[in-house]
């Protein structure tokens, strides 16, 4: 079926070409210039880890030249020969340290005296690495600095006077244009690939948007370079989309300038330092947004917030929408991640939350990120007990004054039974009601009185609480 496709298609093309439909064929792009400029920069990158005397005596004892020993060795772990009981132990000659392959990549010279942009998983774990030029010439690399979130690492060669990349900029970048990736795939060094810019600020989920292009990129392309027509590098290729393990016409690059400020980072810190302000957050759906009176769906609605953290201090609550941080509009919440990743610890930033229907603007004193930053969440505000709100299914109590201080917050109701509406929202007994289309909860008698007055043929905005995390919750009172 595919071949069919591509036959017919072809024929289009052959007759376009001959004159048929009258119009000029487009004269292919030649690359081969832009690959002689730039090739010479890019390096191989190949790595291995040291097998200590401890983790060989778990191989079987096999003759390490026999074609077996390193299917054994993966596989089938042994405590090799057993000792004759008649014997005594058997004495096993000790093996020195072993350096095996662990794995290769690509990378690419960024300055004359040899330092190396490449990914951080090509990296990750190796005890030596073997950086290897066009011209033959091999180095052994010293790896200066590597970052796992942004999948970022620098090598270091000893040399002077080297071919070095140049740089561009990726928000020059239209798509549809042409670039080319220059790697090691399946340790074919040098290989040129062609295709276009497929997509920009993609997101994927990491810390850094990605330029998403069709040139062909398979394992041991990994951190090579991303170059446009002017002989730049654009970016640093670093994924790919896939069902098999192979290209399936989908890779990203991370964009160079994020590369670089992360790299200058590690070249004159060794690490790379991040701001953080200890919330939660997630994204503004369109319901969410129209209930709570946001023009668009934007912003970075907040979940959670970590007790006596930056946010905490500054006055930001779950059920907030953070709309602007230090001037600029926060589209989503991966544009939050970044903008606040990019903020030097210690700097005090203007945030604007919307809350209850109109903007406010906060003051944050952004801290630094650590890793595995443990959270403690902390809900807003907020007291009898209330008869059923029937009209969103929801029979709700006030929280004791041991709850509200377990939970720290004041005010809010407890749903102690859901039905209806509220049920088919997604509401659970248990869950804590914090507010209701921009009204804050004071107790149960209270919120039985908001939810009378509702109109119930639009839809009701709840900020619910669940354990640590906070959501906004739209029930449609007549779904029944």
């Amino acid at each position: 079926m595919v071949k069919g496709l591509v036959c017919s298609l072809s024929l289009v093309g052959a007759l376009a070409i001959s004159g048929v439909s009258g119009a000029q064929p487009a004269t292919p792009p030649d690359f081969s210039d832009l690959v002689e400029r730039s090739a010479p920069a890019v390096v191989n990158i190949r790595t291995t880890q040291r097998l200590s005397q401890a983790r060989q005596q778990q191989f079987p004892d096999l003759d390490e030249n026999d074609p077996g020993w390193d299917f054994f060795r993966r596989f089938f772990p042994q405590p090799g020969p057993q000792p004759n009981p008649h014997q005594g132990p058997m004495p096993r000659p000790p093996r020195p340290d072993r350096e095996i392959p662990r794995g290769q990549g690509s990378g690419f010279i960024i300055s004359s005296d040899g330092y190396v942009l490449t990914n951080h998983h090509v990296v990750d774990g190796a005890d030596e690495i073997t950086v290897t030029l066009p011209d033959k010439r091999e180095f052994k690399g010293h790896l200066v600095g590597s970052d796992q979130r942004s999948d970022v690492a620098l090598v270091k060669i000893d040399g002077t006077g080297l071919p070095s990349s140049k740089i561009g900029d990726p928000a020059k970048l239209r798509v549809g244009e042409w670039v080319i990736a220059i790697g090691s795939p399946f340790g074919l060094q040098n290989t040129v690939t062609a295709g276009i810019v497929s997509a920009k600020g993609r997101e994927t989920g990491e810390l850094l948007p990605f330029i998403q292009t069709d040139a062909a990129v398979n394992p041991g392309n990994s951190g090579g370079p991303l170059i446009n027509m002017r002989g730049e590098v654009v970016g640093i290729n670093s994924q790919i989309f896939t069902t098999s393990g192979s290209y399936a016409g989908i890779s990203f690059a991370i964009p160079i300038d994020e590369a670089t400020r992360i790299s200058d980072q590690l070249r004159t810190q060794g690490k790379v330092v991040r701001g953080r302000i200890g919330v939660l957050i997630g994204e503004v759906q369109r319901e969410v947004a129209d209930a709570i009176g946001l023009q668009k769906a934007a912003g970075a609605l907040v979940s959670s917030v970590e007790g006596d953290g930056p946010a905490d201090k500054a006055g930001v609550k779950p059920g907030d929408v953070i709309i602007k941080y230090e001037g600029k509009q926060v589209e989503s919440s991966s544009d939050l991640r970044r903008m606040v990743a990019a903020t030097k610890p210690g700097m005090k930033v203007t945030t604007t939350v919307w809350r209850n229907g109109a903007p406010r603007d906060l003051q944050i004193t952004v801290g630094e990120m650590q890793p595995d930053q443990p959270r403690t969440a902390k809900a807003d505000q907020g007291h009898g007990a209330a008869p059923a709100a029937d009209a969103l299914g929801l029979v709700v109590s006030d929280l004791t004054a041991d709850q509200q201080k377990e939970l720290k917050i004041k005010g809010g109701v407890q749903v102690d039974n859901v039905d209806g509406p509220a049920a088919l929202a997604g509401v659970h007994a248990g869950d804590l009601i914090v507010s209701i289309n921009n009204i804050e909860v004071t107790g149960a008698k209270q919120f039985g009185e908001l939810v009378a007055k509702l109109d119930l043929a639009k839809p009701a905005a709840l900020l619910v609480r669940s354990g640590e995390q906070s959501r906004y919750v739209i029930v449609h009172p007549s779904e029944k």
